[in-house]
């Protein structure tokens, strides 16, 4: 059994706990947050104990691992600390929102010899890693062009958005991710475009809400990603890998899978009215791939070097929004 604390009882660390406590392979110890009731009335449906400050985690020689789903702005501070405590953490993307701070919280962990894995939960939606193998087994032969896809039903909140880090780093980076881990290849140029077309008052923070991300591989292989905040038709994502010898792709998903047809009309199920419904099953499964990393003394599925290099791509895609031009995507630690 891995013994868990879970730091950050909002509405990811609610989901984060309900996983935790349903793992067979898990004791599920603590809970922590800013708010004190939050983290107690969290703990007290899962059967943990609220504790009242992190020195009650990381001074804890009863536990293995801490799973980091505290605010953004906490993650680099909450990774060092588990380093210096010697545990194992599964940690929310970003690292940190600023690049600089993420490098060197990375070269911190790495220092200190812990097992630490970055959240890229759409690694483990069961379509997604079907094409993935399909890519690697060379069944579509050598990949030209990926097309990804990720389209909101509804702009997040404002607050939200302020503090997010924009499009690229919040919403884009998921596929940014996908599209190395596919490919199995670092994109070495950028070019992105972005727009606030739904939500025109958020370019007063530097913020969009639509933008396409065109990468370059060092083979010469293409990826185009478009990302959309808000729709009017529910949450749609989707890849498509192009091959010389044929495609894969992992279909957007519906709500529900059967069709009516009565006379000359046929009635089927619209798509998920939200992203967390579509992506729900891959935090489980994320978690699982981490506690089997502990379990089996290897290697975390997803390093945070690799959540550093996707963050990477993200602030190149950044500066070339702002430039106008394609940039480099600079991957030094």
């Amino acid at each position: 059994m891995q013994k868990f604390a879970l730091i950050g009882a909002g509405f990811i660390g609610s989901v984060h706990a309900h996983n935790l406590a349903s793992h067979p392979d898990v004791d599920f110890k603590l809970v922590y947050d800013i708010d004190l009731q939050r983290a107690t009335t969290l703990a007290a449906q899962h059967g943990a104990t609220a504790a009242a400050s992190l020195d009650q985690i990381f001074e804890n020689n009863d536990l293995d691992a801490v799973f980091i789903a505290s605010s953004t702005d906490s993650h680099a501070q909450n990774l060092r600390h588990a380093a210096d405590a010697g545990l194992a953490a599964l940690v929310e993307k970003p690292i940190d929102l600023d690049l600089e701070t993420a490098k060197s919280t990375v070269a911190y962990v790495e220092r200190a010899g812990i097992k630490a894995m970055v959240n890229f939960n759409r690694r483990f939606d069961r379509a997604h890693a079907e094409l993935k193998e399909l890519v690697h087994t060379g069944q579509i032969g050598d990949v030209a062009l990926l097309q990804l896809t990720s389209r909101g039903p509804a702009l997040p909140p404002v607050d939200y958005l302020k503090s997010s880090g924009g499009q690229f780093r919040d919403q884009a980076v998921h596929f940014y991710d996908l599209a190395r881990w596919i490919t199995g290849q670092d994109p070495v140029k950028i070019h992105a475009y972005g727009s606030a077309l739904a939500a025109p008052e958020i370019a007063e923070f530097g913020d969009v809400d639509t933008s396409i991300s065109s990468l370059l591989f060092p083979d010469g292989a293409l990826a185009q990603i478009d990302c959309v905040r808000h729709t009017n038709y529910g949450y749609d994502e989707r890849i498509e890998a192009l091959g010389s010898e044929g495609m894969a792709e992992s279909e957007r998903q519906r709500s529900g899978h059967v069709t009516l047809l009565q006379g000359q009309q046929a009635q089927s199920h619209g798509l998920h009215g939200n992203w967390f419904d579509r992506v729900q099953p891959t935090y489980a499964a994320s978690l699982g791939a981490f506690v089997q990393s502990l379990e089996d003394d290897r290697e975390v599925p997803i390093t945070l070097r690799e959540g550093l290099k996707s963050q990477a791509i993200a602030q190149a895609a950044v500066r070339s929004a702002a430039s106008g031009r394609s940039e480099t995507i600079d991957y030094s630690l």
